[in-house]
């Protein structure tokens, strides 16, 4: 019995673009690897919940630098629950929105000491309880802590599945949804981590190496881009071709006057 997801794969996709959807995947394969790799640095489940919640609007380079130094300080989700607000404010002020993060980290730990025993919740009604808690943190836990397959879509997933076509949509929930619907199951994680990586190496936001990249053939943005400039060139072909019979009639009219 297919799932609902599997479903509204089946009716939507055209036998052309599960295909062209099987390329893309298996050239990602190919370029990146294939292991499930967590760019934020964690030894257990709160200590990647509590990174996760800093690494909103920041760099997962500069949380590490932080969270190096804070779980030495407070080393259980208890320490977290008891922490002083400003002093916390104060260890994680480089993040950025230290206030709000370090006020949430603080809710989210007294809720998980209080209703979860101190254990970070494995369903993500229950993690998006959590203060500081959204869909793209509940499954960055569900994906590398309970190997749950989940679709977080940060800024490189949203910009990049956009440019490949697997999603129109802005709204990160609903490019998830989009994503469940055209992505296999299986390559929900690896999808997120390979695509991070590939907008750390070439599809960067600022200047993406389109012309280089190893999916420019199937991407969608590209080709439509290429298309546009291939008309554009094709007027300014004849637009010079017209301006130069032009300049020819009047050199062949000057000479028989």
């Amino acid at each position: 019995m297919p799932t609902k997801n599997e479903s509204k794969t089946s009716t939507r996709l055209s036998k052309a673009e599960k295909e062209r959807i099987d390329q893309v995947l298996t050239l990602l394969d190919e370029h990146y690897s294939t292991n499930l790799i967590c760019y934020l640095d964690h030894e257990n489940a709160w200590q990647l919940l509590v990174a996760t919640i800093l690494s909103a609007q920041c760099t997962d380079a500069r949380v590490n630098i932080v969270t190096k130094d804070l779980f030495r300080k407070y080393q259980s989700i208890e320490d977290f629950a008891k922490a002083d607000v400003k002093e916390l404010e104060k260890d994680i002020h480089s993040t950025g929105f230290y206030r709000n993060k370090a006020k949430n980290i603080i809710e989210c730990a007294k809720r998980l000491v209080e209703v979860y025993h101190g254990e970070v919740p494995r369903e993500i009604e229950d993690l998006t309880s959590l203060a500081g808690v959204g869909r793209k943190t509940a499954n960055v836990i569900r994906g590398n802590i309970y190997k749950e397959p989940s679709i977080v879509v940060d800024t490189h997933v949203k910009r990049i599945s956009n440019k490949l076509g697997f999603t129109k949509q802005d709204d990160p929930e609903k490019i998830e949804e989009d994503l469940m619907r055209v992505l296999p199951k299986e390559h929900w994680i690896l999808y997120n981590i390979q695509i991070i990586a590939h907008g750390r190496s070439i599809c960067a936001a600022r200047s993406p190496q389109c012309d280089e990249c190893f999916l420019n053939a199937l991407c969608k943005d590209y080709q439509t881009k290429r298309k546009k400039l291939k008309i554009i060139n094709e007027k300014i072909d004849i637009k010079e071709i017209s301006n130069s019979k032009k300049a020819k009639e009047n050199s062949i009219g000057k000479k028989v006057k």
